[in-house]
């Protein structure tokens, strides 16, 4: 079957939820989830007003690539982008048009659920700043945050933070290492006129966390510690934990299939009584059962036990096998 044809036919399939999302003031998507919907590897995206088509297997020939336009400017007329992001190092790899090229590089501004994102196709990082299929977990923590204290870990572009803000959480915390994300991040913030509400801590997360939950910073053995921002031990209402699949520093190793524990515990040492902690591992591999299982037997090991729990699945513009989709998203409440 042609890549049109599977286009077109992911694009009939939702329907329904452009209807909803248009009303719901939403401008940010997936339109086509190649792994699942036909061809492994090709993703296309609505980004505010811009497509963006990206394969991360193989590069589209010229002519494929012109039948995907041909698609989706029928559907809305936008300009296409297409990233090339093939290699191995996921980096993008084919030049643009100077028009689209401006286009991609350009500083733009989207919708999800009327909160305003920025968003840039290209840039010195790889992904264009906001991570669609995590829109469910930006929903839950709005709808979740009046008069609470949040911390958002890993925070990136600090779209969780900017939610919290929005749901009128009284402050929100954004810990992440890179400073090109939290400047986005504070964009976000201005953005949505929540800047007085949230902070922003550019710190390994390890020591971060630590301070927070009044443990010793330690670090790897024979590891010359780097400098890193001192906090006060405290508390949230609501942690979210959002951790890349695996990161190394100083500090310790980021490991989402073999050490999750190794920041969850700090995590929920950070988490109020009767607060929540939401946690995310987007590890395919990783079984969503036996992850639970390891998270509630943590939260036993310190004395204390989960209350409720809440799974939460991406939106449908991100199908997935059998319902099992690779991120896999809980929320935690602790006694």
């Amino acid at each position: 079957m042609s890549i049109q044809t599977l286009l077109s036919t992911a694009l009939a399939k939702r329907h329904g939820f452009f209807l909803q999302a248009e009303q719901d003031h939403t401008d940010c998507f997936r339109v086509f989830h190649g792994t699942v919907e036909g061809v492994s590897g090709l993703n296309v995206d609505r980004y505010g007003d811009t497509w963006l088509v990206q394969s991360f297997h193989q590069t589209l020939t010229v002519e494929e690539l012109a039948e995907i336009a041909a698609v989706l400017t029928q559907e809305v007329d936008l300009p296409v982008v297409y990233n090339d992001r093939s290699a191995g190092h996921s980096r993008v790899l084919n030049a643009l048009s100077p028009e689209l090229d401006d286009i991609a590089c350009a500083e733009l501004v989207m919708q999800e659920n009327g909160i305003k994102f920025t968003t840039k196709l290209r840039h010195e990082g790889q992904d264009p700043l906001l991570f669609l299929d995590m829109r469910i977990g930006r929903e839950y923590v709005r709808a979740h945050s009046q008069d609470k204290t949040v911390l958002n870990l890993f925070s990136y572009t600090c779209g969780i933070g900017t939610a919290a803000a929005m749901g009128g959480a009284e402050r929100v915390v954004n810990v992440d290492f890179s400073s090109f994300a939290l400047a986005a991040g504070r964009t976000n913030a201005e953005l949505n006129q929540v800047s007085e509400v949230c902070e922003f801590v550019q710190s390994d997360a390890f020591p971060a966390l630590r301070q927070l939950a009044g443990l010793s910073v330690g670090g790897r053995r024979n590891q010359k510690l780097p400098s890193y921002p001192k906090l006060a031990q405290t508390q949230f209402d609501l942690v979210f934990l959002d951790p890349p699949r695996y990161a190394k520093s100083a500090f310790g190793i980021v490991d989402l299939v073999n050490d999750y524990q190794g920041l969850f515990k700090p995590a929920l040492l950070s988490t109020k009584t009767g607060g929540t902690i939401v946690c995310c591992n987007n590890v395919a591999k990783v079984d969503r059962r036996d992850w639970f299982d390891s998270l509630v037997r943590c939260v036993e090991k310190q004395g204390r036990s989960v209350t409720e729990h809440t799974w939460l699945d991406p939106h449908e513009d991100f199908p997935s096998f059998d319902d099992n989709h690779p991120l896999k998203i809980v929320a935690l409440t602790l006694n």
